[in-house]
């Protein structure tokens, strides 16, 4: 484990001028400030540094707001998007008075998931694979107001362009009009044709290799399904808080290689009406002391536990997506009747259930589970944390699963999946199920109390309110002239 000397012998090293301290503000955004590489001392390690916590999201009210942050020396790299050489370092949060940690710092409720593992004796390490799809655009403008609302989305891949002669490309600096040559994925095939119908390999292939600067493990990257530029890369699974930590710096190099390249990135669940939106299919598994849990000799190969565990996501499933599937948005995904993972089932190799066992390899390393139904704009820590606690409840009480639903859940009628459960249907449901479910996240003192109303509360105040309140440009299609 480094320590702060190490750090300032490799900022010497790397000729750093400059030091980044990255933290996670509550909902799921990275912030961050810099000082100058004379600042750093070992006292910033053992005392950190004050900020305003009263500016950021969810957190301190003013009357409290001064903040500390402590970097972590494990987690130094330097950054390979800023001018002058930076080292970056991820912090935790404490209270100044106290000196504890602040019980609304995700990092370290990830952490305590991590530590409430070990405590269980249950195993020592909870591994955690996402996939986060998302969309590579060219352009996109929004805005709303008293007496207007509208956004646009540009993509030179979108099949929506096919009729027009001639089509915008930005390069990266100018928008200019060129010939339309056709080449867009179609709607749903965009799962993976080559060149020029993908026409984003090589700007995935830059993310891949700055990814690899800051120690993230690629195994593959592909055009998804989606027309107008969807695209997944998938990194190795890792141990909960690093992974999460990854995820963060995945999404800080996409967005940022995007945008040097004159293209811009998002993450929203459903940014486009009528083809599939982006997932963020979490694999998991626990092990300890070196050795898979998950293998057994049961359905799929899966072991007792691990049954167990699937049962204790399926029994929370509904709570989770308040954290899991945090944003309105989440819900133009999740919709019966599409391709999403909306029915609370469980099915080896089937990917229309929301609990998938992937049957790759035989090897007891591989087993795992995939729950499909989270999607990437979750706060990772948050929902990582979550999961685990939903899967140690299940293997605490001995949840049954029920039996498998090994068929094409999506070509099922109605009255045959009247029994099996769902998905909340929008961020209003999901608040309310986490409001009626969440003692198991109070376990070890994982999560607090004050942390689930803080959620919901700002969940409501902030997003669900807003959007809830404004009228749509379809509600003028539908209804104008009513």
């Amino acid at each position: 484990m480094p320590k702060g000397k190490d750090v300032i012998g490799l900022a010497s090293d790397k000729k750093a001028v400059m030091v980044d301290l990255k933290f996670m503000d509550f909902l799921g955004l990275w912030q961050h400030f810099t000082i100058p590489i004379s600042e750093l001392n070992e006292a910033v390690f053992d005392e950190g540094l004050g900020f305003d916590g009263s500016s950021i999201r969810g957190w301190a009210p003013i009357h409290a707001s001064d903040m500390l942050v402590f970097p972590d020396p494990d987690t130094a790299v330097m950054d390979p998007f800023m001018k002058d050489a930076t080292l970056s370092l991820i912090c935790n949060i404490f209270d100044p008075i106290t000196k504890e940690p602040y019980s609304r710092d995700p990092r370290f409720i990830a952490q305590k998931a991590e530590r409430f593992l070990k405590q269980t004796g249950l195993g020592d390490t909870a591994y955690y694979g996402p996939e986060a799809e998302f969309f590579i655009f060219d352009g996109v403008s929004y805005d709303t107001g008293v007496n207007h609302a509208h956004y646009r989305i540009e993509s030179r891949e979108g099949q929506w362009e096919t009729g027009h002669a001639r089509e915008t490309h930005f390069d990266g600096k100018h928008a200019h009009e060129v010939p339309n040559l056709g080449y867009k994925p179609r709607y749903k095939e965009g799962y993976f044709p080559v060149a020029p119908i993908d026409s984003q390999q090589d700007l995935r292939t830059e993310m891949v290799r700055v990814m690899e600067q800051v120690g993230i493990q690629v195994e593959r990257q592909h055009h998804e399904v989606a027309t107008a530029g969807q695209a997944e890369i998938d990194i190795r699974f890792d141990s909960l808080v690093r992974c999460a930590d990854k995820l963060m710096w995945f999404k800080y190099i996409i967005k940022n290689v995007a945008l040097r390249n004159g293209k811009t990135v998002t993450f929203m669940p459903k940014p486009l009406y009528g083809d599939n939106g982006s997932g963020m299919h979490t694999h998991q598994s626990i092990w300890k002391g070196g050795k898979p849990l998950f293998a057994g000799d049961g359905y799929a190969g899966m072991s007792e536990m691990a049954m167990h565990y699937i049962g204790g996501l399926l029994k929370h499933a509904r709570a989770l997506a308040a954290l899991c599937n945090p944003t309105t948005n989440s819900y133009k995904r999740l919709v019966p009747g599409f391709e999403a993972p909306v029915n609370l089932a469980y099915s080896s190799r089937n990917r229309s259930a929301s609990i998938r066992i992937p049957m790759y390899s035989p090897s007891p390393k591989a087993k795992r589970l995939e729950f499909r139904s989270p999607d990437p704009s979750c706060n990772p820590y948050l929902a990582f944390a979550a999961m685990l606690m939903a899967g140690l409840d299940g293997i605490e009480n001995r949840v049954d699963p029920g039996d498998p639903l090994d068929k094409d859940i999506y070509g099922l009628s109605p009255e045959e999946l009247k029994d099996v459960p769902k998905m909340p249907g929008s961020l209003e449901e999901a608040l309310d199920c986490l409001k009626k479910d969440h003692e198991f996240l109070l376990k070890g003192d994982v999560f607090t109390q004050d942390v689930i109303e803080a959620w919901i509360d700002t969940k409501i105040e902030k997003e669900l309110n807003p959007v809830r309140l404004r009228p749509s440009p379809m509600e003028f299609a539908l209804y104008f002239d009513i």
